[in-house]
């Protein structure tokens, strides 16, 4: 496991999760409850960046290696799950919606593995619709952490329809997958029509 700058700041991207996530349990001692909403967008905030980050480094340093091509898309997908989780249980995502975009991505994840052990990882390259969907979603996720309206505008509301966006993009991209070969689309549909039950509970 290669130790240099780009994959410590993957490690700390991980290492942030359990903290934003954990603010809204802490006592409210330690984070007043008016100030929850702030530190834990502030958190994600500063954890999306290091996405960004991390991999520029790594190309600008040429330290680019397989575990940080293996780690970097494990860490963003723990980060949006952690939060879209913890958003559904603060009542601001629906859980479908939820539901849908973590779907996708343990989907794809499974199906980049697979592809890329019978050589075909090229067919399942990321979309330009993909990389609409995620910054939709990482625009999204701190607005609905925020949550509190700030003057006339309502992060709540913006976040609500960008993250709907999100998960449309989400059926449209896998729908790609689907007609490039790889049958992720319809892997994903049966896995939330599955789980929808389980969701309306939620």
């Amino acid at each position: 496991m290669p130790l240099n700058l780009p994959n410590l700041l993957t490690w700390l991207r991980i290492a942030l999760i359990p903290l934003f996530v954990g603010i809204f349990y802490f006592e409210k001692s330690w984070v007043s409850e008016p100030n929850q909403n702030l530190v834990a967008t502030v958190i994600f905030t500063v954890a999306a960046i290091t996405d960004w980050l991390d991999g520029w480094l790594a190309r600008k340093l040429n330290q680019m290696s397989a575990f940080g091509a293996f780690l970097d898309p494990v860490a963003d997908k723990l980060m949006v799950a952690a939060a879209l989780i913890t958003l559904v249980k603060l009542g601001r995502v629906e859980a479908i919606i939820a539901l849908i975009i973590i779907g996708r991505e343990i989907t794809i994840s499974a199906l980049r593995e697979w592809m890329a052990q019978i050589g075909q990882a090229k067919s399942i390259a990321v979309s330009f619709l993909g990389k609409i969907k995620t910054v939709s979603q990482m625009v999204a996720i701190p607005l609905l952490l925020y949550s509190d309206d700030l003057g006339a505008f309502s992060p709540q509301l913006a976040g609500t329809w960008l993250i709907y966006l999100a998960a449309v993009l989400t059926l449209v991209s896998g729908w790609l997958y689907e007609e490039s070969g790889a049958h992720g689309f319809w892997v994903m549909v049966a896995l939330c029509l599955v789980a929808l039950p389980f969701a309306r509970k939620l």
